[in-house]
């Protein structure tokens, strides 16, 4: 009820900053074709955040409209979202995920927090984090990062004596949950959302960034952000919660010494596709192409990960929701309505504006838009035509203003219902409103500040 309600509210002031265009006489700009544009990213963005339909129905109608309000010349081009690399990438990595699961690989992961609990539970929320940044290396999917990490933080809670909310476990739910999801983006092959901005960087932007670019790129200024909200959240908890984690008595939990069965066959593969990717040019072998033989590998009978039953238990809504809302992002692109948008966009920036106020008024335009999404993906998919646009007419750097954009849709999370593993975190009941909000605030003020600096003086 809560979260419905949110997303009404969240709808009706999209519906009133609508209402206020229209009456401002800003439309005047578009042509009837960007007009129709306009009205389907409306509808769109009711379908995502009110959802009144289940998600895989309302991407089946948002193509139908496509196709209604004859924004595409044949019925193909209202499907070519369905033909983008970064939606197949998505897929093929999650299978790959999931066989690495079916392995036991998480478990090695286990076993690294189990061995911090020699030095008690200080230990344990000291290198949690370092843990959790590196984890989309070899991980990428946050889901199952939190999935793997819950109950061994159940368990070690409880092993531990502490109560239901100890500093312990909410110092923990936030790793896994908040800062889990934000250190998807420190790789373009952590998760679904950062597989889908670096197509878009390529698609729009026209900047092909190799594995370790992008890592060269976003890891420094995430990872500094990420210890900074950490350390706060850290002192935040201590501060609300009772010190009793200072106090835990170190003894280790027992811990299974052998690998998995399999281990080693089913790792070199996966770390060979990462070296992969880290050195050998996407000219000479797309970078999609690794991780299609490592399905193939891992389905071979003798291996046994990847099964049919598998691949049907894979989140087809999702694929379907990508899939329509990349279409829409072409299609704003393509009509020169993300070109005009963000020609309007130059009009609220004062008179002889620097590259540095430009760049801040985009990070706070992008900051205020991502509320109206609740999935990452989407708000990408739709606000980064726009800011490319923005970035091209005002002469910045394309791929500086495109690295901002990551950052910070990747990274505010105000709202549960911002992220998966965000709202995971908070549906275990063990922060209140007030520490989610708190908490949310400070990360998304620290990741915009950030991001801003790197763009301006680094990027």
């Amino acid at each position: 009820m809560v979260r419905k309600r949110v997303h009404l509210l969240l709808f009706s002031l999209l519906l009133f900053g609508i209402l206020w265009w229209w009456q401002s006489g800003l439309l005047s700009d578009f042509s009837v074709e960007q007009r129709w544009t306009l009205g389907l990213l409306a509808f769109a963005i009711y379908l995502w955040t009110v959802a009144p339909l289940p998600i895989g129905a309302s991407s089946i109608l948002l193509l139908a409209c496509i196709l209604a309000f004859q924004l595409v010349q044949n019925p193909d081009e209202a499907f070519v979202g369905f033909s983008s690399t970064a939606l197949y990438f998505i897929l093929i990595l999650s299978l790959v995920s999931q066989a690495l699961v079916r392995a036991g690989v998480d478990q090695v992961f286990v076993r690294i927090i189990l061995r911090l609990s020699k030095g008690g539970a200080k230990s344990i929320l000291l290198g949690m984090p370092l843990l959790i940044m590196v984890m989309p290396i070899f991980l990428p999917s946050a889901v199952a990062r939190f999935k793997i990490m819950l109950p061994l933080i159940e368990r070690m809670n409880t092993h531990y004596g502490f109560g239901a909310y100890s500093f312990f476990r909410k110092y923990s739910m936030y790793v896994i949950g908040m800062m889990n999801q934000k250190s998807t983006m420190v790789v373009f092959t952590g998760g679904g959302f950062t597989i889908l901005a670096a197509q878009l960087l390529q698609d729009f932007a026209h900047v092909n960034l190799s594995w370790l670019d992008w890592f060269l790129r976003i890891a420094p200024p995430l990872w500094l952000s990420m210890i900074l909200i950490s350390v706060i959240v850290w002192f935040y908890f201590k501060k609300t919660t009772s010190d009793e984690v200072i106090l835990g008595h170190a003894r280790e939990i027992e811990s299974e010494e052998v690998l998995p069965e399999k281990f080693w066959v089913t790792m070199v593969p996966f770390v060979v596709m990462i070296l992969c990717w880290m050195v050998v040019s996407q000219d000479f072998v797309p970078l999609i192409l690794p991780p299609m033989l490592l399905v193939a590998y891992y389905a071979w009978p003798k291996i046994g990960w990847i099964t049919n039953g598998l691949i049907r238990t894979y989140d087809w809504e999702n694929f379907l929701l990508l899939g329509a809302s990349f279409s829409l992002g072409i299609i704003i692109e393509a009509n020169g309505t993300a070109q005009v948008l963000a020609e309007q966009l130059l009009q609220l920036l004062p008179v002889g504006a620097g590259d540095l106020t430009k760049i801040v008024f985009i990070g706070i335009f992008v900051f205020v838009l991502r509320f109206m999404f609740v999935v990452p993906s989407t708000a990408m998919i739709v606000i980064f035509p726009i800011v490319i646009s923005y970035a091209e007419i005002l002469g910045l750097s394309v791929t500086a203003l495109a690295l901002l954009v990551v950052m910070i849709i990747g990274g505010v999370m105000i709202l549960p219902i911002h992220s998966p593993t965000t709202y995971y975190a908070y549906e275990t009941g063990v922060f209140t409103k007030k520490e989610q909000y708190t908490i949310g605030v400070i990360t998304s003020v620290v990741i915009v500040s950030v991001a801003v600096l790197w763009a301006y003086f680094i990027w």
